[in-house]
């Protein structure tokens, strides 16, 4: 397959911008409203393009952190949504002021885990997106802080960017933050550390130099990489660049060399198989082995219970499982046929002998192909 560069990126008609509180915020102290006006220009030269835009927009709990009165940012989980209930109403005001005289109408859209983790929920927002964007509307999407708890939120907003772009099909993914892309090494700390203008997606080498967030962005740069590898189930492309810099969006889209460029070669993934890519709360693992590996990453085939070497966890059918390989490495994730009980009794075994072993005739496959997406 041909290499993919920055010459796509003029020809991208569907983009998902994302945004963080970290450039929205004046040190987490409010929310800047110049920076929010600039960003709104930007966006609109985009659609002037003919362009497509989902904007995905942090800066709700900051916003509503310096509203309440807090010192910092809260630590328990009802300050935290309280916080993220009051922010919200002043992060859309803020857009729709600055919208306003482009007369263009923004849509404040709050996703939950549970949107993505259902089935009909899942294609529900993707209907609902896919309709505003045909109207004409910007849709600001945002995580439903005010709702969720830490065991079923997304974590952050690049990973919720990602997941928007596969709802859309987006073509790129750009993801705006306070620093200038992806670095070799920290730029915090080291003053000599080499931007990466471009890289494969899944170059192993990328994970070598991530590092955390700060004090008011949930997302570090290691969130930003594994949200790439997420937007690029869809086949999109991610840009990660400074918020900061003049015209940045603008300037990306012309394909000038800002920020760092992460490609991918892989095929775009069905619906369906970008849903199961999207889920993130696993209930166990199944250990493979090296013939199985083969079989589930490369061949596309379905997991038999002959491959699975060991089961860890508790499960019930109809869960999400992780298939690593026997050094620890994910390999797929898929919805197991049979519950982490009756994967012990199956270990190892050819599926003829489910019958006799189970006492009734269950699926051949401990994971069907259908119900399966290699990582």
């Amino acid at each position: 397959m041909t290499a993919r560069d920055r010459s796509e990126l003029s020809g991208a008609r569907r983009w998902v911008v994302k945004v963080g509180s970290a450039l929205l915020t004046a040190e987490g102290r409010r929310l800047d409203h110049g920076v929010i006006h600039g960003l709104v220009q930007q966006l609109v030269t985009l659609r002037e393009r003919d362009c497509e835009v989902v904007l995905v927009s942090s800066g709700a709990v900051a916003a509503g952190t310096v509203r309440l009165g807090f010192d910092e940012r809260p630590q328990d989980l009802h300050s935290l949504q309280a916080a993220a209930a009051v922010g919200q109403s002043a992060l859309i005001k803020a857009y729709e002021e600055a919208l306003a005289p482009q007369g263009i109408t923004p849509a404040m859209v709050l996703l939950s885990h549970a949107d993505i983790r259902a089935r009909d929920r899942y294609l529900n927002a993707r209907g609902t997106l896919g309709r505003l964007l045909e109207l004409g509307v910007l849709p600001v999407v945002n995580e439903n802080d005010s709702v969720v708890t830490d065991e079923i939120r997304f974590g952050d907003n690049d990973t919720l960017a990602a997941l928007v772009a596969n709802l859309v099909d987006a073509d790129v993914l750009l993801v705006l933050t306070d620093q200038d892309g992806l670095f070799e090494g920290n730029p915090r700390t080291d003053p000599h550390a080499t931007l990466v203008p471009s890289a494969e997606v899944d170059d192993p080498r990328l994970d070598t130099m991530v590092g955390e967030g700060g004090q008011f962005g949930r997302g570090g740069m290691i969130t930003k990489l594994n949200a790439a590898r997420l937007a690029a189930r869809s086949g999109a492309l991610t840009v990660i660049a400074n918020g900061r810099t003049p015209e940045v969006v603008p300037r990306v889209v012309a394909g000038e060399a800002l920020g760092t460029l992460l490609s991918t070669q892989r095929r775009p993934q069905s619906a369906r198989k970008q849903w199961l890519a999207s889920l993130m709360h696993e209930h166990g693992k199944l250990v493979l082995d090296e013939g199985a590996v083969a079989m589930v990453a490369e061949g596309g085939k379905s997991l038999l219970p002959i491959g699975v070497v060991a089961v860890e966890g508790e499960f019930v059918r109809g869960d999400l499982v992780t298939c690593v390989d026997g050094a620890g490495r994910q390999i797929a994730r898929g919805l197991v046929n049979y519950s982490a009980g009756e994967a012990r009794q199956l270990v190892g075994l050819s599926s003829r002998v489910i019958p006799e072993v189970l006492g009734y005739g269950g699926d051949a496959e401990m994971i069907h192909r259908d119900n399966m997406v290699s990582l």
